[in-house]
C-alpha cells in the first residue's frame, strides 16, 4: 500500500498503474461503515484509493475540529488489510496551500438541513471533494447514505460541473441495536450511547406508519419527534420529511420520501435517516 502526502506523489502513482480506479474519502477514526465502502470499490474496481484528512473547511467556528477523533497508525492499517492499493493522508497546508481562495458552492439543495444548521459545511465539503475528484480521477467514488444530504449535494455537483465519474452510494452500516456508525460516536458515555438508539426507533416508527399508508409528511414529522421527545437525554435540532432530490419538505410523502434528522445527545451530534421506499 502506497502512503503519501502530495498531490505530486498521488498523481504519480496513479498514472503508474493502468486499471479502474475507485475512491473512498474520508476523515480518518475508520469504522466498519468505512471498511463497507472500501470492500465495495475492492469489488468493483482494479484499484482502491482512499484519502484520510481532517477537513477544516466544513466545521463551523464553534464545532469539534480540534476535538474530532483521529487515530492515523491504526486507520492504515485497517486499510491495508482491506486491501487499498493508495493512501492520500495529507497536511492542511498541502490541501489549502498560502494564497488559496476558491471554493464550490452548490446552491438550492444546501440550504435546508444540515445547511441550516451548519452554515458553510457544504461549501467545504463541495470544495473538499471536488478537489479529491481532480487529484485522484477515479472511476468511481463511493458514499455513506449515512450522510444522506451530502450524498445529494456530491450528486448534484458531479453532475453540473461534468465530473466524469460514478457516485456510488452504500447502505448506513448500524450496530446491532440501530445506532448508525460514526467516528463521532466515540463522544458517547455509556449512559449517552445506552440512550442514542432513539434517533433508528424513531426513523423506524415513521417508516412504519409510511409502510401501513401514513403519506403525511407533517404526521411521519410529528410520530419522529414524539419518539424521540420520550428520551430526556436527547436534544433534537431537526426531524424531516422530504423529497429524496430537492430536500424540500414534503406534505404528501406518497411517493417517495428521505426521513432524517440532526439530534445532540452530549456532546455528539448525530445524524442519521431512512430512505423510502
Amino acid at each position: 500500500m502506497h502512503i503519501v502526502q502530495t498531490v505530486t506523489e498521488v498523481r504519480r502513482i496513479r498514472r503508474s498503474l493502468s486499471g479502474t480506479w475507485g475512491l473512498v474519502p474520508t476523515m480518518g477514526y475508520l469504522h466498519e461503515g468505512h471498511l463497507s465502502l472500501v470492500r465495495r470499490a475492492r469489488g468493483e474496481n482494479d484499484f482502491v484509493a482512499a484519502s484520510i484528512f481532517v477537513n477544516p473547511t466544513q466545521f463551523g467556528p464553534n464545532e469539534d475540529l480540534a476535538a474530532y477523533p483521529r487515530d492515523l497508525p491504526r486507520d492504515l492499517r485497517l486499510l491495508a488489510e482491506a486491501g487499498v492499493d493508495l493512501v492520500w493522508a495529507p497536511p492542511t497546508e498541502e490541501v489549502y496551500p498560502p494564497g488559496f481562495q476558491t471554493y464550490v458552492m452548490v446552491e438550492e439543495v444546501t440550504k435546508p438541513l444540515e445547511g441550516a444548521a451548519r452554515p458553510g459545511h457544504f461549501r467545504g465539503v463541495a470544495t473538499i471533494v471536488a478537489k479529491l475528484f481532480n487529484v485522484f480521477q477515479p472511476d468511481r467514488a463511493y458514499f455513506g447514505q449515512k450522510d444522506a444530504q451530502q450524498v445529494v449535494v456530491i450528486k448534484q455537483m458531479a453532475r453540473d460541473l461534468d465530473f466524469p465519474l460514478e457516485i456510488v452510494v452504500c447502505p448506513t452500516v448500524r450496530e446491532p441495536d440501530g445506532l448508525a456508525m460514526s467516528s463521532r460516536n466515540a463522544y458517547l458515555t455509556p449512559e449517552q450511547r445506552a440512550a442514542a438508539p432513539v434517533l433508528y426507533r424513531a426513523l423506524s416508527a415513521a417508516r412504519a406508519a409510511w409502510l401501513a399508508g401514513e403519506h403525511d409528511g407533517e404526521r411521519l414529522r410529528q410520530i419522529m419527534a414524539g419518539v424521540l421527545a420520550a428520551e430526556s437525554l436527547a436534544r433534537v435540532e431537526y426531524v424531516s420529511a422530504a423529497d429524496p432530490t430537492t430536500l424540500a419538505e414534503l406534505g404528501d410523502a406518497s411517493h417517495g420520501v428521505l426521513l432524517s434528522m440532526a439530534v445532540r445527545i452530549g456532546r455528539a451530534r448525530l445524524i442519521d435517516n431512512l430512505l423510502l421506499p
